[in-house]
């Protein structure tokens, strides 16, 4: 199984063991509560399954890497399109068909993932790239939203190991050197992407990387 598979499975699967009353705690995302970003992951599987049946020509224009958008101020939540995600959220009502929706739409995303050429250059957001590289960058958004779903759910499962390997490896492509040795993959993850304000200490070990972050993916 590749990462996209085990950070994708790991996260629909923490998701599913929530308990009703889980979907109305916060979430790590500013704004949303849990029922929110379960929302959000409904939408993005929808997008991978609507990015894997549209193929593209030319020579790719983004890989993995390249293939995210990098801002340096952290989201508010007033965004119109993520109010829109709380008022969708809303709509639902029940826990259940939550649940429900991102396991029948999440399944399929998985499946179409699996069956995909990763050599076969598709579209999005109007850049081409292969399968296989949008792919391997959604392994950052599974792996990071997998630690917003927890961030105060402390009884739910994290993600993955080789996942937050994966995402960490890949974030430091994107800001062009290495995080401290020190820090796990998760405080790398959540500090360079803003989740988490650094200690004092580790500003210190971050050095001039410390002055470039938070690095926001969008």
């Amino acid at each position: 199984m590749d990462l996209f598979s085990r950070s994708w499975t790991a996260l629909r699967e923490a998701v599913a063991g929530l308990a009703d009353e889980d979907f109305e705690r916060p979430s790590g995302c500013v704004g949303w509560r849990v029922r929110d970003l379960v929302c959000h992951l409904v939408i993005d599987a929808q997008d991978v399954l609507i990015t894997l049946v549209t193929p593209a020509k030319g020579e790719p224009t983004r890989d993995a890497v390249t293939y995210w958008n990098v801002a340096s101020t952290p989201p508010t939540g007033e965004d119109p399109l993520d109010a829109l995600t709380v008022r969708l959220a809303a709509a639902y009502g029940e826990p259940w068909l939550l649940k429900f929706h991102l396991d029948d739409v999440g399944s399929a995303a998985g499946r179409a993932a699996d069956l995909a050429d990763r050599t076969a250059r598709i579209s999005t957001r109007d850049e081409v790239l292969t399968a296989g590289d949008y792919l391997s960058a959604y392994v950052v958004e599974w792996t990071l939203h997998h630690l917003d779903l927890v961030a105060h759910l402390p009884h739910a499962p994290r993600p993955p190991a080789e996942g937050l390997a994966g995402a960490r490896a890949m974030l430091e492509q994107i800001a062009g050197t290495a995080f401290p040795a020190s820090f796990s993959d998760t405080d790398a993850l959540l500090i360079g992407t803003g989740r988490r304000a650094p200690t004092d200490a580790e500003v210190a070990e971050l050095g001039g990387l410390a002055a470039r972050l938070p690095l926001v993916l969008g």
